[in-house]
């Protein structure tokens, strides 16, 4: 792997053409702009140029370009230049700042070619202890919309540059894309990786609250038998009704979620650790007069979801919603769309 040491010695050099570019833009001088041009061009053309000045000088030349938003000229004159020049080892240096000049002008998927083009042709190039394929790899999970390109470079990103991402991030947002791609063994296989890291559970994700309890979640469910899911919300209510009017703890003990099942208050989160629930509800039916409602409270309900207002169960929180929830795990069709009871919420409604 090419590392660019020469552009820390050139520093000295870049910054004076900097402060002169910027001088150049600040008074709107295009004059002053293509004089400095012409005569970094000129220089350019000398013969026996080392690779170190020659490199030095394409790159003030370029970053003048950015610096005065010539976009378009930038684009030109980096393509041009790797055209004629394909044994140049900074090629891929160029083709990043081509992509990422397209990028300004909000043409993402010409950005994304050279971005691909860099990874597919030319060996990695370290820019100021940056490497080129990192930073295209970066960019292209910035701007792709495609699941399958997206998990392509997530797994690009993991196993080529371990050291330089979190691998418990990559993990969980890959597994995302596969989600999204339908491909849900491979889902699961990547939650069940992120979800063993040991700083998955700990792990702040600003745009994924709960990424933890999220994939735990899943892969238990997946792990687990499903065998307390109904098909219709009218069988399941019809059920826990029946359980309830005999009396049968056993019953509605086996109709409850193995998986997540949470008893809270109403301004209670239902990921709380406090809020998981294993209980049996023995102790709460023996010497209580329960009753239920004879529908659904539709008030709250919706297609997905549904509330079934009961009452009688212990003298400090005398009203149980019992709460059912469509099952949504596209993993299995068998068990997706199908109903389960999975919680209680204690007190009237908010």
């Amino acid at each position: 792997m090419l590392r660019l040491k020469i552009v820390t010695r050139l520093l000295p050099l870049f910054i004076t053409f900097a402060l002169l570019s910027f001088s150049c833009s600040k008074n709107n001088s295009s004059k002053i702009y293509k004089q400095t041009q012409a005569q970094l061009e000129s220089q350019l053309n000398k013969p026996d140029l080392s690779n170190e000045t020659q490199f030095g000088i394409i790159n003030q030349i370029a970053r003048n370009m950015l610096a005065a938003k010539d976009y378009n000229s930038l684009i030109l004159f980096l393509t041009s230049w790797v055209e004629k020049h394909e044994d140049d080892p900074y090629n891929a240096y160029w083709l990043l700042m081509t992509a990422n000049a397209y990028l300004e002008t909000d043409a993402s998927p010409v950005a994304s070619y050279y971005f691909e083009r860099i990874i597919r042709n030319y060996p990695d190039l370290i820019v100021q202890n940056k490497s080129v394929h990192f930073l295209s790899l970066q960019q292209l999970i910035q701007i792709s919309t495609e699941p399958a390109n997206r998990i392509k470079y997530f797994n690009q990103l993991i196993s080529q540059f371990p050291n330089d991402v979190s691998i418990t991030e990559m993990y969980y947002r890959l597994a995302l894309e596969y989600e999204k791609e339908g491909e849900w063994a491979q889902a699961i296989r990547t939650y069940t990786l992120f979800a063993n890291r040991d700083d998955a559970p700990t792990i702040q994700l600003s745009d994924v609250p709960n990424a933890y309890q999220t994939a735990k979640q899943l892969i238990d469910f997946n792990n687990s038998s499903k065998d307390w899911t109904f098909e219709t919300i009218d069988d399941l209510t019809s059920a826990i009704k029946k359980a309830i009017a005999n009396y049968d703890y056993r019953k509605l003990d086996s109709y409850k979620s193995k998986v997540n099942f949470f008893s809270m208050s109403w301004q209670q989160d239902e990921n709380a650790d406090n809020a998981q629930s294993s209980f049996s509800m023995r102790a709460y039916m023996r010497g209580n007069k329960i009753r239920f409602e004879k529908n659904i409270d539709d008030s709250i309900s919706s297609p997905t979801e549904a509330y079934l207002r009961t009452w009688g169960w212990h003298s400090f929180v005398n009203v149980w919603y019992l709460y059912f929830r469509k099952v949504n795990f596209p993993a299995d069709p068998e068990i997706h769309g199908r109903w389960e009871w999975a919680g209680i919420y204690y007190g009237e409604k908010l």
